[in-house]
């Protein structure tokens, strides 16, 4: 699980005004800036390796070149070739965004039901104290969460806060990090009583498409739907057809299949959809955040200590 030479060797191809900024943090570490395309110099070589979510063109070639551990600078694996990896460690900055992230579920949460920014006024209206539409309220209501990791974690530590009940349905049997949250077997159980449905789990080959026709029919007239995770955990034609069928009374959307959405994307113009240009993320911490997790991974290789966040290749997160 660490290096056991006396000098570590970093190779990297992504956010390297950053990972410089370290080598004073870290006088037993070489870091070396390597290109993410074509041939690499005869003599790059290193331990680890810190690259985007994505990879690189060259990466087969990168991985020839003594790497023990990748880290990956972003939140989620589901784009970097996995298939590559053979008995390196993989790791991400699992659980960065979830904080801000959280916030803007409960901001959309909140948004639908106090009817914003339609209440909002500019100018004198024709009746004060009595609302063209009752505002709703999310206490009392149900929140489901497929998946629970950090972001749906502290997503349903706020709900929890705002008198929300709140469910949710995992891969594994863990036990739910929070005793209020209930954790149950299928979606069969977390569906069809749920007012706001959140997809918040990876995007797996199991999971692709996991929001199709039959997703959407057990859920119960009304529901909110939100995706704060990848556009492609949602079949968009069922999506439709349930927004246009009553099932779904909203979907705010920070994520869709094949961003950016072209020009004349329907989502862009349906009436009961909010889609944001997948920046849930944003908070003037955000990056700093992502890196925090490589420096403190690194402080771990180099000390001999279990890292963090490592992805579970054959889950694919």
């Amino acid at each position: 699980m660490a290096s056991t030479a006396t000098k570590t060797c970093v190779l990297h191809n992504y956010g390297s005004h950053v990972i410089e900024e370290l080598a004073p943090r870290f006088p037993k570490v070489d870091f070396i800036g390597i290109p993410t395309e074509g041939e690499l110099s005869a003599d790059a070589a290193g331990d680890v390796l810190v690259t985007s979510s994505l990879g690189a063109p060259n990466m087969a070639e990168v991985l020839t070149r003594g790497i023990q551990w990748i880290h990956v600078l972003g939140t989620g694996v589901d784009r970097f070739p996995l298939h590559l990896l053979q008995d390196q460690i993989l790791t991400c900055s699992r659980g960065a965004s979830a904080l801000p992230i959280s916030e803007w579920v409960l901001a959309h949460m909140l948004a639908y039901e106090k009817n914003l920014p339609d209440a909002w006024i500019s100018q004198k209206p024709e009746r004060w104290f009595i609302p063209p539409q009752h505002a709703g309220t999310l206490h009392g209501k149900r929140l489901a969460i497929v998946g629970l990791g950090a972001i749906a974690t502290e997503t349903a530590r706020r709900a929890l806060a705002f008198g929300m009940e709140v469910v949710a349905f995992r891969r594994t049997r863990k036990p739910s990090p929070l005793t209020e949250v209930v954790v149950v077997d299928s979606l069969v159980e977390l569906l069809p009583e749920a007012d706001v449905v959140l997809l918040a789990c990876a995007l797996t080959p199991q999971t692709t498409e996991l929001a199709d026709d039959a997703f959407f029919e057990r859920c119960k007239p009304g529901v909110h739907f939100l995706n704060i995770a990848r556009g492609e955990l949602v079949d968009e034609a069922a999506l439709r057809r349930a927004l246009d069928g009553n099932i779904v009374a909203r979907a705010s959307l920070d994520t869709a299949s094949g961003e950016p959405l072209a020009a004349e994307h329907w989502l862009y113009s349906h009436p009961k959809v909010r889609l944001t240009p997948h920046i849930s993320w944003s908070e003037p911490k955000a990056l700093a955040r992502v890196y925090q997790d490589f420096e403190d991974n690194l402080a771990c290789w180099v000390n001999g200590q279990p890292l963090k966040g490592v992805v579970d290749l054959e889950a694919g997160y």
